[in-house]
């Protein structure tokens, strides 16, 4: 190691310690900021439950009330048909228990009114809250994932100290795109298939106390609660295939990506070729997962941006190679300019994280494009010697 690389090194070794004791000592004020933002959801959540209990007592005895002004509507309407057979305090009696039942259920409508308004309020600040818990966990997330990359093996990096900044932004984003796609997930399960089944519980039991009362009523809640577990099936398999296609495992590549482009087309009105050349082959499951990945981003920006009507896929199976074109006739883009004003932070388009996938499994992606006259996406992955030993 020459005297001037030396120093470098010592230079960069010094910027490490002083960053790592700067985010250090600032790790316990970000740990309280995240405990009181997780105190605060759960005090707005807690509350909005009791609020949500109360509703549904409340609806309940709106709905006994409406019954018993309906009964009670109902004799006092007979009793003026034969007002002759009663006597004056009768009347009188009957009149007074019916206004009374009348303005109780008046009353009580309204603080059902009231709760329903006090709850929609509840609901934006338990929502509010759970961003600026989310919020404050991912700036913990963040400095919990430079401190470790940065704790990692200096002298690798060191080695490496023309490629540093690049290899660092990628080493992070890395992480810090598990650390989300988990809080996504764990999101989308609270969000949908966790929120449907405390609603199909209430609904539940509300057909079981309509049962006895109004069974039509109870045929309608019942139909509802039907549909309400379709959609919820429907979201957690949604949940589960994006979190991973178990076709991959048990069909292979080609079958679920022509399954996935059968879905597309249904969905977006583009049509989609998928060639298939050369003997299909097992592949290793990382690069399985990756490609996929990697086509099912293209479509998506294809439908997003391209305009496309047609696209064209070839998969060709070499013996150590695997070579893919995504091929469309949309509008087409300039790629030094999006990229150049997307950059590595936000994506550009997406191709910068379809680039980064494909580069992991040490491939090439190379993006050729004119404005008018659409666009095509070239892969090269190398294949390892145990990953085309089975053919399909």
């Amino acid at each position: 190691m020459t005297k001037s690389t030396k120093q470098r090194v010592e230079r960069i070794n010094e910027i490490f310690q002083n960053t790592i004791s700067s985010i250090e000592s600032s790790k316990d004020e970000i740990i309280d900021i995240v405990e009181k933002a997780r105190a605060d959801v759960k005090i707005a959540r807690d509350e909005l439950n009791e609020i949500n209990e109360q509703v549904e007592k409340t609806i309940k005895e709106v709905d006994m009330l409406e019954i018993k002004d309906k009964k009670s509507r109902a004799y006092l309407s007979n009793v003026n048909k034969n007002f002759h057979i009663y006597s004056e305090d009768d009347l009188k009696e009957t009149y007074d228990k019916a206004n009374a039942a009348r303005i109780e259920l008046f009353v009580k409508r309204e603080e059902e009114k009231n709760l329903i308004t006090k709850r929609r309020s509840q609901e934006l600040r338990l929502k509010s809250a759970i961003e600026v818990c989310n919020r404050a966990e991912k700036a913990w997330k963040s400095i919990n994932v430079v401190t470790e990359y940065l704790r990692g093996n200096i002298d690798e990096i060191l080695f490496t100290v023309d490629h540093l900044n690049k290899r660092q932004a990628l080493g992070i984003k890395i992480v810090e795109a598990q650390e989300e796609e988990r809080q996504r997930l764990a999101r989308d399960i609270h969000d949908g298939p966790a929120q449907s089944m405390a609603s199909l519980v209430i609904k539940a039991e509300l057909c079981e106390k309509l049962m006895d009362i109004d069974k039509d009523k109870s045929k309608k809640e019942l139909r509802n609660l039907k549909d309400l577990v379709k959609i919820t099936l429907k979201d957690i398999r949604k949940i589960i295939y994006d979190l991973r296609p178990m076709s991959l495992d048990d069909l292979g590549l080609i079958p679920t990506l022509e399954r996935y482009i059968h879905n597309f087309i249904e969905y977006t009105g583009i049509y989609v070729d998928l060639e298939v050349l050369g003997k299909v082959i097992s592949l290793n499951s990382t690069i399985e997962i990756a490609v996929f990945r990697v086509i099912q981003e293209a479509l998506s920006n294809i439908n997003k941006h391209s305009q496309a009507t047609e696209v064209k896929i070839i998969i060709e199976f070499s013996f150590r190679r695997l070579n893919i074109s995504i091929i469309d006739n949309g509008i087409g883009f300039d790629y030094n300019e999006v990229y150049k004003k997307q950059g590595i932070d936000t994506g550009g388009y997406g191709l910068i994280n379809m680039k980064e996938r494909v580069e992991l499994l040490e491939g090439v992606l190379k993006v050729k494009s004119t404005l008018g006259k659409g666009t095509k996406i070239i892969i090269y992955i190398v294949l390892p010697e145990e990953g085309n030993e089975n053919e399909k």
